[in-house]
């Protein structure tokens, strides 16, 4: 009995030393931009509720212990059949190695997988002497990036600067354009991969519309929508997503009527502020 008892309080003694030690989640600073490419076609004719989606983190996230070839995991939360077909997407949490964090994420902009490769193409790549560490790529929505000592310049202006795997810059909100500039407070230079520090919207999906970018509730869920009866999200799209404050998360299950409300076939202007 009496060793009965003394393996019991050491049990019990270990299970604490184990939980004192467990770190605390790690959360992403609230603005924190998320460049990713989904790993997987979606179609809108094939999918199910509840199916996985994932994305691969294409740029290291500065700040963070995130890094290139992180995964972003996600599900299938909702589809709608033709003729107005739609499908609702929600990413949940990161997961690299031994670290995954909780995150609400919303949709700043979206690049087929055409945009994608276009953006990786060095414009000047027939003139001798050029190699892509000193080449001029043009970003997913019109900025420059100039290679070997130059900037990230919108026309004239610089407006940040390349790194391995893409480029860091402060978010841009432009006059005429939708998208906000920093949010929550957050200064600190973000990873775009290949997008402009402004890029807002969708690039290269013409009969595409984004019906609900998860900002406003249900925060974190992504209506795409198409006027055609059936429609697919490539492998390789880009998407440059938005990380929310994570008190968000309380609002993320949508009651059925809002979600029967995100899928009603009325056309509604493209982007609200992201």
């Amino acid at each position: 009995m009496r060793a009965f008892m003394i393996a019991t309080l050491v049990a019990a003694a270990a299970t604490a030393c184990l939980a004192q030690a467990a770190p605390a989640p790690v959360a992403l600073p609230s603005g924190t931009i998320l460049p990713v490419s989904l790993d997987r076609t979606l179609r809108s004719d094939h999918l199910r509720v509840g199916e996985p989606v994932r994305a691969t983190v294409m740029q290291s996230i500065p700040g963070t212990r995130i890094h290139r070839g992180a995964h972003l995991l996600g599900r299938v939360v909702a589809v709608t059949p033709a003729p107005h077909p739609s499908i609702t997407l929600r990413f949940s949490e990161l997961a690299q190695r031994d670290i995954t964090i909780p995150v609400v994420v919303s949709l700043r902009a979206m690049a087929s997988l055409l945009e994608v490769e276009e953006a990786e193409t060095p414009e000047d790549m027939a003139m001798r002497g050029t190699v892509p560490e000193n080449a001029t790529t043009r970003q997913i929505g019109g900025q420059q990036v100039y290679r070997g000592g130059g900037p990230v310049a919108e026309g004239m202006t610089p407006v940040g600067k390349p790194v391995a795997y893409g480029i860091l810059a402060l978010p841009l909100a432009w006059p005429g354009k939708s998208c906000r500039a920093q949010v929550a407070a957050n200064l600190t230079p973000q990873a775009f991969w290949l997008f402009s520090s402004d890029a807002c919207g969708l690039f290269g999906y013409a009969e595409l519309s984004v019906r609900h970018a998860g900002r406003t509730t249900p925060a974190g869920q992504i209506v795409f929508t198409s006027t055609r009866h059936h429609f697919t999200l490539q492998s390789g799209s880009g998407l440059l997503l938005r990380v929310l404050p994570i008190a968000q998360s309380s609002t993320q299950s949508a009651d059925s009527a809002s979600l029967a409300a995100l899928h009603r076939p009325a056309v509604l202007p493209a982007f609200a502020a992201r």
